[in-house]
């Protein structure tokens, strides 16, 4: 079976949007990753992995309503497709029998 390449950005915005349910959008998901890792991404990253997701079938996105607080904008919402959903339990499942692999003693000698 071939599995799906995931970028590490590509990983946590897929994350994001997946936790965020039915409410991911760009600002939204920028704003999750920069509270979970510390990280400082542009808005416009966030749009290019969105779109890029979005054509490898792993996202699918909507227009939602316009609303006061954005001037009358809508905003573009995304929703983690089952193609993502399998992208990502095949990213943990490689990471996990990695990281179940490493020798206790690899812990030991950080510890020290």
């Amino acid at each position: 079976m071939k599995r799906s390449q995931l970028g590490e950005l590509e990983e946590l915005v897929l994350l994001t949007v997946g936790s965020l349910y039915e409410e991911a959008y760009a600002v939204a998901i920028l704003n999750v990753i920069k509270e979970q890792t510390g990280r400082n991404i542009d808005v416009t990253a966030i749009h290019s992995v969105l779109r890029r997701l979005e054509k490898k079938g792993f996202i699918t996105s909507s227009m939602g309503g316009a609303t006061q607080e954005r001037g009358g904008r809508r905003k573009k919402l995304f929703v983690l497709s089952q193609a993502g959903r399998r992208a990502l339990d095949e990213s943990m499942e490689v990471r996990m029998a990695l990281y179940n692999k490493m020798p206790k003693l690899a812990f030991a000698r950080i510890a020290s």
